[in-house]
């Protein structure tokens, strides 16, 4: 393959882009283009917009420097990058257990002259977030991790077996066992479990 600018490598698939990219290292680009958003979206929603933007750098920084022993053959780099990144999240895992636990208690005085509608919504809001931050804390790091890139990452679940390096059976075990205890802590009722 000849030396390609990520201008020219757009129609490329992410095995191509990276393969250029061992001759031509703009040609790296192209999987932060397409990827990078999708990354930052799920890194902000794990650990939130002051970390996101180190972990998602930190995540093409690891990427490319490891770039030489991807799998050429795989078309699509997004489960690979998502193992990365959710390595790179692991990292910050204690910060995110104290964001869980904070958000959980999280219970600020509310504007009493603000219109009764924007405080019915500012409460269920509160309320809702409370329960699915406490929920979620409670899970072990390998399930969060499964839950979160399905629900928040948009893979599948062979991507997700892919991306941490698991079996299928694994990731579909951590799934049912994560939907099961996010539902049994928030009961029937979400806002209920926020009010306790």
């Amino acid at each position: 393959m000849g030396v390609l600018s990520w201008r020219s490598a757009g129609g490329l698939a992410d095995g191509q882009a990276v393969e250029a990219s061992l001759t031509s290292a703009e040609s790296f680009a192209v999987l932060y283009e397409r990827h990078a958003p999708a990354l930052y979206s799920y890194a902000y929603r794990r650990v939130g917009p002051d970390v996101a933007d180190d972990v998602v750098a930190e995540t093409f920084t690891v990427a490319f420097r490891h770039r030489a022993r991807y799998d050429l053959n795989r078309p699509d780099a997004r489960p690979w990058l998502f193992g990365i990144l959710t390595k790179e999240i692991s990292r910050y895992r204690r910060k995110e257990g104290a964001r869980l636990r904070a958000v959980a208690r999280y219970d600020e005085p509310f504007d009493e002259d603000s219109h009764a509608e924007r405080v019915a919504d500012e409460v269920t809001a509160r309320a809702a977030r409370a329960a699915l931050a406490a929920a979620l804390h409670g899970l072990s790091a390998g399930d969060r991790d499964v839950l979160l890139l399905i629900a928040w990452g948009g893979l599948n679940n062979d991507e997700v077996a892919d991306a941490l390096g698991i079996p299928a059976g694994t990731v579909r075990s951590r799934l049912h066992r994560a939907r099961r205890q996010v539902k049994a802590a928030l009961g029937d009722n979400p806002l209920r479990a926020g009010e306790e």
